[in-house]
């Protein structure tokens, strides 16, 4: 019963076959072998994008850090909301990387454009005393399990073009927005104004890689230069290609988040039903909830393992409402999820 993080879960096997195939005799490095040319057009043919340039690094700080610093001057201020990955769990990487600082936009899980607008507004006015205004960045699956529509993006897009700035995707759950919105790459990306994305695959299967598309080649070149001064340019990088090789073929991308989604439809359903309370609608493959401490206790010496949010487990109040964290990922087992739900189930039914 492991819903603590979608980083926690295995290999896919599909990608562990194509890791040893990758690993019989010799290629080039730093990624010039056969499977990158594969893993470049793959994604250029998804993203409809047949300029874009595609470049893979090992984990979602780097991809979000080095597109943002490809992006931003030192001078510069980076768009983001206080729930933001970049803000909350990157440990200063973009602020290190850029040399920007970043102005959070003021909301609850979703960035606005009217509060966008306003925080625009409240920056870049101060000629050379102040930052000025940089890419705006949003996270798509949020950090709150939650989903931009098309219609929030265009319209984010819109609003960022409209001041002449750059619009940063990180997408470390993209797979898992997609299929729950019914969406193409494209639409999701460079056709609502998003000029780089972040397109995640560790929390998706993979052991650990991650794609930047910039969609506007004439990037490339720096991002190349960053890549390296940073240290995430691998020299056997045949093993982050082959992982993402294997990552797009057959749809493996899709078919793990469908199975990520779907089980957490169910574990979502199963604790509606049960009475728990829900801190967001859950839309992907994240779950925010609240239950009693008492069941949360025991769900948890049966074995269950998941983020209490920065809750005390021991208290006086049983009945006191605590705020959790549910993750799942493609492997989750059928059986312990049922197990869990009967859990709460019994622990949340009123005493006879």
């Amino acid at each position: 019963m492991f819903f603590a993080s979608d980083n926690s879960g295995p290999v896919h096997p599909e990608v562990l076959q194509v890791l040893a195939e990758a690993n019989q005799g010799y290629q080039m490095g730093y990624g010039a072998d056969d499977l990158m040319d594969e893993v470049r057009d793959r994604i250029r043919t998804l993203f409809e994008a047949p300029e874009a340039a595609v470049y893979l690094v090992i984990n979602g700080t780097s991809a979000n850090a080095l597109a943002l610093a490809t992006l931003a001057d030192p001078w510069d201020t980076v768009f983001c909301t206080p729930v933001s990955h970049i803000h909350r769990d990157e440990c200063n990487a973009p602020e290190f990387y850029t040399g920007a600082k970043l102005t959070l936009v003021q909301g609850d899980d979703k960035m606005t454009p009217e509060a966008l607008c306003a925080a625009i507004e409240a920056e870049g006015n101060r000629g050379v005393h102040g930052p000025q205004r940089g890419p705006v960045s949003i996270t798509q699956v949020t950090e709150c399990g939650t989903l931009y529509t098309l219609e929030d993006i265009r319209a984010l897009g819109d609003m960022a073009r409209g001041y002449g700035l750059p619009f940063h995707l990180d997408g470390a759950r993209f797979a898992n927005a997609l299929v729950a919105l019914g969406c193409s790459p494209a639409e999701m990306t460079w056709k609502a104004g998003v000029d780089v994305v972040s397109f995640g695959g560790t929390k998706n299967g993979l052991m650990g890689v991650e794609a930047v598309i910039l969609f506007d080649p004439a990037k490339a070149r720096e991002f190349e230069l960053r890549r390296k001064r940073g240290g995430h340019l691998l020299s056997k990088h045949r093993y982050l290609s082959a992982q993402m090789a294997a990552y797009l073929r057959d749809d493996l991308w899709l078919r793990s988040a469908r199975m990520a989604n779907d089980t957490c439809n169910r574990l979502a359903g199963g604790l509606r039903a049960a009475g728990a309370m829900f801190m967001y609608e859950p839309q992907a493959n994240m779950i925010f909830a609240r239950l009693p401490r008492r069941v949360h206790r025991n769900l948890i010496a049966a074995g269950a393992v998941y983020h209490m949010e920065g809750e005390e487990l021991e208290g006086p109040d049983e009945d006191a409402m605590l705020r959790c964290r549910l993750v799942c990922d493609w492997s989750q087992p059928e059986a312990e999820v049922t197990r869990f739900l009967d859990l709460v189930t019994e622990q949340m039914a009123p005493a006879a």
